[in-house]
């Protein structure tokens, strides 16, 4: 497909060095040709330098021959004008990055009467998944599928659970519950686990269930399973907005530290149920007498990378909070994940996630269609989501007899809500959804499942 980006931001360049990946051809406008040259020199993009919003600019840009145009410039007001102009000339979907809180309630309105295919709140994304990870703080991540029925769930295995030595095999017959153990984490490798995988201690196990079975589960390993009682956030920006409007919704009592005095001032006002601090979220002392030592959960969302990390490392130190840790740059990925911050959010891989869902979507046939995608496994494997729409080469066949690829798994099978994970008896049929873990890159469907594909 022929995919216009405008932004070369964090959020666009992530997406083109995605979908550059898939075999797109893919063209970049941005404002800044610095950008644009430093895009086109790791990814191999067609850059335009000027206003994305111009129709000689997307004239250029080709945008009558396009598929997808996709707006992700810093303002939200251009990324919709953007997406109406091309509309307006050509018959292409259009996707918009909108963060401002006041159109968050009227989303559907402007999605509908602009004609705009999706809107994406990277910020609102972003603070649902620390308030799922918030109500069950044993997790590292937490994805879900099947609009809530079915969790994919990721823990470090300690080694008070016992399950270190153990095979996966024994495992499951030991924990006698409905669940799968679908992708490990050890020592920078990743691995999507068969029966006769070792589990060592410290490591890093996605499990894949029922909301029921997983709970069940941990409840074996003995693990805390309450949703947290406070929270104690630094930042008060959009994300930490989003984030403690949800949590008051939850019954969360919240104490925000927000460094700006007018700021704390709007905050209070839209958020009366929450506790605004005027003060520098930096500050050992402030922290201290506001009860980092006794806090059941701490979330850092300033604008530095840095600030948030020794923030989340001093808060290891002194206390047993359950740890967020908002991460923009993803250059140190590897020095981040060793210094076992928590939950790590990346805003920017959430937003790629659900825009190539999308685009993911309009590659399908009509036998299946990609409905949920998340990267994980530290972004080398995906869990895909797929609804079965009518037969094809993989429909009606046990699971035992298919040739799949190498480094896959067929997780799950919801078929009329009942959620159970497949044996080899196990057939896929037509209505059915199915949960797919892989390290195969670009699966737009469900055949692409079967080895020779």
């Amino acid at each position: 497909m022929k995919i216009i980006i405008i932004g070369c931001g964090k959020v666009g360049s992530t997406l083109a060095e995605e979908l550059c990946e898939e075999d797109h051809e893919l063209v970049v406008i941005d404002k800044n040709p610095r950008k644009i040259q430093q895009l086109s020199e790791s990814v191999d993009v067609m850059g335009y330098a000027g206003n994305g919003s111009s129709i000689q600019v997307l004239s250029e840009a080709g945008v009558e021959e396009a598929d997808i145009l996709i707006a992700v410039t810093g303002s939200d007001e251009l990324n919709l004008l953007c997406c109406l102009i091309a509309k307006k000339v050509s018959r292409c979907h259009t996707i918009a990055r909108v963060r401002n809180p006041v159109y968050n309630k009227e989303i559907h309105f402007i999605k509908k009467k602009l004609g705009i295919s999706m809107i994406i709140n990277p910020e609102f994304a972003a603070a649902l998944e620390i308030s799922r990870l918030l109500r069950f703080p044993s997790a590292i991540k937490l994805d879900t599928f099947s609009k809530g029925r079915v969790e994919l769930l990721k823990f470090k295995l300690l080694p008070e659970f016992g399950l270190g030595g153990m095979t996966v095999a024994e495992v499951m017959e030991k924990m006698r519950c409905d669940v799968l153990i679908c992708g490990v984490e050890r020592n920078g490798q990743v691995f999507i686990p068969d029966g006769d995988f070792i589990l060592e201690d410290t490591d890093l196990v996605s499990i894949i269930a029922s909301p029921k079975n997983s709970s069940l589960f941990f409840e074996k390993v003995g693990v805390h399973m309450h949703k947290v009682k406070n929270a104690l956030i630094v930042g008060g920006g959009t994300l930490g907005y989003y984030l403690a409007a949800i949590l008051s919704d939850m019954k969360v009592k919240i104490k925000l530290i927000e460094e700006k005095k007018d700021r704390c001032e709007e905050l209070s006002e839209l958020l009366p149920s929450v506790t605004v601090i005027y003060g520098d979220g930096t500050d050992k002392k402030l922290l201290l007498e506001e009860g980092l030592a006794q806090a059941e959960s701490f979330v850092t969302l300033t604008n530095l990378d840095e600030e948030n990390i020794l923030l989340s490392l001093f808060a290891k130190k002194i206390s047993r909070a359950k740890l967020v840790t908002k991460v923009n740059r993803i250059a140190f990925d590897d020095i981040v994940d060793g210094l076992d911050l928590g939950s790590v959010i990346h805003p920017k891989y959430i937003t790629s996630d659900y825009i190539l869902q999308y685009v993911r979507a309009m590659g399908n046939s009509l036998s299946s269609n990609v409905e949920t995608l998340y990267h994980i496994l530290d972004g080398r494997a995906e869990a895909l989501e797929f609804a079965v729409r009518e037969t094809s080469p993989v429909t009606g066949i046990p699971l035992s007899e298919l040739r799949l690829k190498k480094n896959l798994l067929i997780a799950c099978i919801n078929r009329n809500g009942e959620v159970h994970i497949p044996r080899g008896q196990d057939v896929i049929q037509p209505g059915d959804t199915v949960i797919v873990v892989t390290t195969v890159k670009g699966l737009t469907d469900l055949r692409d499942i079967a080895a020779g594909r």
